[in-house]
């Protein structure tokens, strides 16, 4: 091949090299300067899980009854749960409004409760935690049909609990079986969970004692059970000083 044709084969594939070039920076201008299309936003449902709807088609109208007994408007501005271990026993309370006191709306039995008196101080330990706690998050599609979680550990229990393995997901819930948890069978859930979730006051306190406080018999059966667990009294005295001016008050 001459020098002529070589020189010449040369310029025409730097100019195919330039016109690609150009392209590619073209190309890449016009990129910055187009946005990629947004894709349509996913369809919007405010429909329930099938599993709420239905408990709320089965209480609706026993819960309406319930609140209306207990003259408290429903839906209630806030509710408000109380548990006690020993009686197996938990209590739905509600108000209207801040400035009145709470009224009980009904007391429901607890099915199953693992472990004994005392708290809750580390994973594997079987215990129904003491001490108040807030609902954080709800399950519409629990093992146990729907339960409400609980902030377990709070910040007493990540003090005084295991610094490593305090335990952790505990709730109230369907069902008959406990490992740490409250359950209350599938029907009482649903109401307490409709109840929950159709109230107006954030966050929903829960209050979890080792009896009721009031009982003839609890200042006896106190004092046997810290005779075997002196470690409890300190908790025990301060779920006291609550539990008298909720029972005086209602608040």
């Amino acid at each position: 091949m001459s020098g002529g044709a070589k020189r010449a084969r040369v310029r025409k594939i730097l100019a195919w090299i330039a016109a690609a070039a150009t392209l590619v920076v073209a190309a890449f201008f016009l990129m910055k300067q187009t946005p990629p299309p947004i894709p349509a936003p996913p369809e919007q449902s405010n429909a329930e899980p099938d599993r709420v709807a239905a408990a709320r088609v089965r209480c609706d109208a026993k819960l309406r009854g319930d609140f209306e007994k207990a003259d408290v408007r429903w839906p209630a501005d806030e509710i408000f749960l109380r548990v006690m271990k020993r009686e197996r026993q938990i209590e739905l309370w509600a108000r209207n409004g801040a400035g009145e006191s709470f009224r009980l709306v009904k007391t429901l039995p607890i099915l199953a409760a693992s472990g004994g008196p005392g708290p809750k101080r580390r994973e594997g330990d079987l215990q129904v935690p003491e001490g108040f706690y807030e609902v954080d998050r709800f399950n519409p599609l629990s093992n146990f049909h729907l339960s409400l979680g609980l902030n377990y550990p709070n910040a007493s229990d990540l003090v005084l609990g295991d610094p490593v393995s305090p335990g952790f997901d505990i709730f109230i819930h369907g069902g008959d079986v406990s490992i740490g948890c409250v359950a209350v069978g599938d029907g009482a859930v649903e109401e307490i969970y409709v109840a929950a979730i159709d109230s107006r006051v954030r966050p929903i306190r829960v209050q979890l004692f080792p009896a009721r406080m009031d009982a003839p018999d609890w200042p006896a059966w106190r004092d046997a059970q810290l005779a075997l667990h002196p470690e409890f009294r300190l908790l025990w005295d301060e779920l006291a000083m609550a539990w008298e001016p909720f029972r005086r008050d209602r608040r």
